[in-house]
């Protein structure tokens, strides 16, 4: 059996939040973050980062590595793949991720968002054809999403340190014990005959990153703001509060 460490490492990728793509070339920001002296009324400081030093250096590298490999990637896929067949990729990528949101809308006790999620995959997975169209939410059923550092939370557990994990991006302590678990229970969860395969290698650690990418809107540096940084903090913070709170 292959060694199970790189598929893991490789799992968190798929983990990430989707939203449409503008296709638009990177811009670097007009200034260093460094150059610039931070006003005391400005964003919110109570985020406690208390690994801005590391986190800073981990986001620059995110950003390189998305303009010089990711993106790449993610370009070329578009052209091609018809606009049809991505969609088609996605909505089937889409459908797997109502398992996960199942588990921990039960782990949660949500069961209005359990029984949706059960609803769209039962839908996708049989009208929808495996889940290549979205038959659910063509037909009014919108989908939710919840995560096992959801879960944490909506337990009562704080979020902890931010952290800005390489390539992964912004996080915290709670959400990057989350992934982490999400990752070890999807490895497992996985028939060695089936995980082992080149197919489903191929599928999982390259097809489904690139497609998540592909559908992720967010492009480094776009906002030209000496303040990105703190900006991205702020904003994944209070999204992951409103996650857990809704």
């Amino acid at each position: 059996m292959r060694s199970v460490l790189p598929k893991l490492a490789l799992a968190t990728l798929l983990l990430s939040g989707c939203a449409g793509t503008p296709d638009r070339p990177l811009t670097p920001a007009r200034h260093v973050i460094d150059e610039i002296e931070r006003p005391d009324d400005g964003f919110p400081s109570d985020i406690y980062d208390p690994f801005e030093g590391f986190n800073r250096g981990s986001y620059t590298f995110n950003a390189k590595f998305d303009e010089y490999v990711f993106l790449p990637v993610v370009y070329g896929y578009r052209a091609v793949m018809p606009d049809v067949l991505e969609d088609r990729v996605h909505d089937f990528f889409s459908n797997l991720s109502e398992i996960p949101t199942f588990v921990n809308s039960l782990l949660q006790l949500n069961f209005d968002h359990a029984g949706r999620a059960a609803h769209r995959f039962l839908v996708n997975s049989t009208v929808g054809l495996l889940g290549f169209v979205d038959i659910a939410t063509l037909t009014g059923t919108e989908q939710e999403r919840e995560d096992f550092g959801q879960t944490l939370g909506v337990w009562g557990l704080g979020e902890g340190p931010y952290i800005v994990l390489p390539i992964l991006g912004p996080s915290n302590l709670r959400d990057a014990t989350g992934l982490a678990v999400t990752a070890v229970a999807t490895a497992a969860a996985v028939p060695p005959d089936v995980s082992d395969t080149t197919a489903y290698e191929a599928t999982a650690y390259g097809l489904r990153p690139i497609d998540t990418r592909n559908n992720v809107a967010f492009r480094y540096y776009s906002s030209s703001s000496p303040f990105e940084y703190e900006l991205v903090r702020l904003l994944y913070t209070q999204k992951r509060q409103f996650d857990i709170l809704r």
